[in-house]
């Protein structure tokens, strides 16, 4: 299947387009933050507890401090999608380097390889992560650490399949024939057929590193000089009656990222669907 039909088939999913639109749109405004945002997130301008569309400076209102909440949105947005662009790719790095040496090589290594990718599944992601953020001194790159260490596993499994599927297809014995060395088998050979699924499985990842994000900056684990999402809700989970907007503006970003993330992962399953059935490259 050529690339222009798996885009085809992607943009003929109307849920998958309006999330790939909305995560341009989130992403552009993240970029835009420091020209748009009326002040900075962490500048008492207005009137605590400002309800929204009150004051036309302050569109979305202010948090019990009088910080402009559109702003925190908008920098929140700069610190969610970051984290997630950066742990997937952490998470893709590492799970493919350890999927394919384990998939390609086999033997005692790959046994070795899988039991220590166990070892990391069978503590829950959260607690693991909490631990290892708790452990090491808050900021985002510590986020990003964590979340990647545990996210791996799952790609390595994944690409170790993958690379155990094709490692004995006619391809690949030609290309051991002509002289090629391990190294250009997997990364030239192997690993772009294996693209498919893998690139599926990383926006799920993506996914769950904003969840994560958000739920250790809710804990107060995240980077103390960064405004983001979860700590936007930590700040007001004891106002839920008065202002109910402050826990409901960030949630709702949340949501809406984590579901636009997913339903452009699952528009990429369905494109790459009949490629993968048919056993072709993509």
């Amino acid at each position: 299947m050529s690339q222009s039909t798996v885009w085809r088939r992607f943009i003929g999913q109307p849920s998958a387009l309006l999330g790939a639109l909305f995560l341009l749109l989130s992403s552009l405004l993240a970029v835009a933050a420091p020209w748009l945002a009326q002040a900075a997130p962490w500048e008492m301008s207005a009137r605590p507890m400002l309800a929204p569309f009150q004051d036309p400076a302050h569109w979305l209102g202010s948090d019990l401090l009088g910080r402009d909440l559109a702003s925190g949105l908008l920098y929140g947005a700069r610190v969610s999608l970051a984290v997630g662009a950066l742990a997937s790719l952490a998470t893709l790095v590492v799970g493919s380097l350890v999927g394919a040496v384990a998939g390609y090589v086999g033997g005692w290594l790959d046994g070795v390889l899988m039991r220590i990718a166990e070892f990391f599944q069978i503590i829950p992601q959260l607690v693991l992560a909490v631990i290892l953020v708790a452990i090491l001194e808050p900021s985002l790159g510590s986020i990003v650490l964590a979340i990647a260490l545990v996210a791996w596993p799952a790609v390595a499994r994944l690409v170790r399949s993958e690379f155990l599927s094709l490692r004995q297809r006619e391809f690949v014995q030609a290309a051991r024939v002509l002289g090629q060395s391990p190294w250009a088998i997997a990364s030239r050979q192997i690993l772009p057929n294996a693209l498919a699924p893998l690139l599926v499985t990383m926006t799920f990842v993506m996914a769950t590193a904003i969840l994560t994000e958000a739920a250790l900056a809710f804990l107060g684990l995240s980077d103390p000089e960064a405004m983001s999402w979860g700590y936007m809700i930590n700040a007001s989970r004891g106002l839920l009656r008065d202002a109910w907007w402050m826990s409901l503006l960030p949630g709702g970003a949340i949501l809406l990222c984590v579901l636009a993330v997913n339903r452009v992962g699952e528009g990429l399953r369905v494109a790459f669907e009949p490629a993968r059935r048919n056993g072709e490259s993509p």
